[in-house]
């Protein structure tokens, strides 16, 4: 039976061919709008876990429920950026946008539409002025930026984050981070980012769900963020409740993996 929660992962476990379990009994809802980070080590199964989600990887047991529909295969409600930009090379900063714009509302909007829907999404991530260029000719935190608006122009359901700023220097890395809060403050997206980043994640998220080690991982605890938004990370990070997130997700990453050794 579908869940009421907006998003509902249910018992999900994945096997693969090879007999490889690499989730067992994962378990979460989301709420509409909230904002979920999922951290954990390397081969946990964090990106099994997302791919479920976008309907890249079926399920070996349980379900994903969106919005009471069944997630089964790819679609347009489930936008995915990964750490790769994925960009066409070929095709211009716009043009990378419009063909995602053109895939899902071809029949619903007219070509005036569809055009002024490519530039209000260029212009929530500030690339209206590069419109013109081709991927090899902006930066890497420019691309990131290009391949996030692709994803918002499909106005998705839900928004997943594959480690997108993890190739990042540290000055883009915290501006798209910066980007990323006023966008979703402004649309109210339902967003599941994957990070490595404990900062990053605190700083983002409503909750951090922590995986358990591979094989057969699942979640093993999850923080809330008991922070207000909107937040400015010169300000939050004195905050009795960030110091309190932060403390609880490198307590557990260490707990699970005495050598692990974060960005903190």
């Amino acid at each position: 039976m579908a869940s009421r929660a907006y998003l509902s992962i249910e018992n999900v476990g994945v096997t693969f061919g090879s007999g490889s379990e690499v989730l067992r009994g994962v378990d979460l809802t989301v709420d509409r709008g909230e904002f979920i980070s999922i951290i954990g080590h390397s081969g946990c199964g964090k990106s099994t876990l997302l791919n479920v989600v976008a309907g890249l990887l079926p399920v070996t047991t349980g379900a994903v429920i969106l919005d009471k529909q069944a997630v089964d295969a790819p679609g347009p409600e489930r936008a995915v950026v990964f750490q790769n930009h994925s960009l066409l090379p070929w095709l211009s900063v716009y043009d990378n946008v419009r063909l995602a714009v053109d895939k899902v509302f071809r029949r619903t909007k007219s070509r005036a539409e569809r055009h002024a829907w490519t530039l209000h999404n260029l212009a929530l991530v500030q690339m209206t002025h590069a419109k013109d260029k081709k991927p090899a000719e902006i930066s890497g935190g420019m691309k990131q930026r290009v391949g996030l608006a692709r994803a918002l122009a499909m106005e998705p359901k839900v928004l997943l984050l594959d480690e997108p700023f993890g190739a990042l220097d540290a000055l883009t890395r915290a501006n798209l981070q910066d980007s990323v809060m006023e966008i979703h403050a402004k649309l109210g997206n339902t967003v599941l980012m994957i990070t490595h980043d404990v900062d990053e994640a605190v700083l983002l998220s409503d909750r951090i769900v922590m995986m358990t080690n591979g094989p057969a991982a699942g979640i093993g605890d999850v923080v809330t963020v008991d922070l207000p938004r909107p937040r400015s990370r010169i300000e939050v990070d004195t905050k009795p409740a960030y110091v309190a997130a932060r403390h609880a997700v490198i307590e557990f990453l260490y707990s699970r993996h005495p050598g692990f050794r974060s960005a903190a």
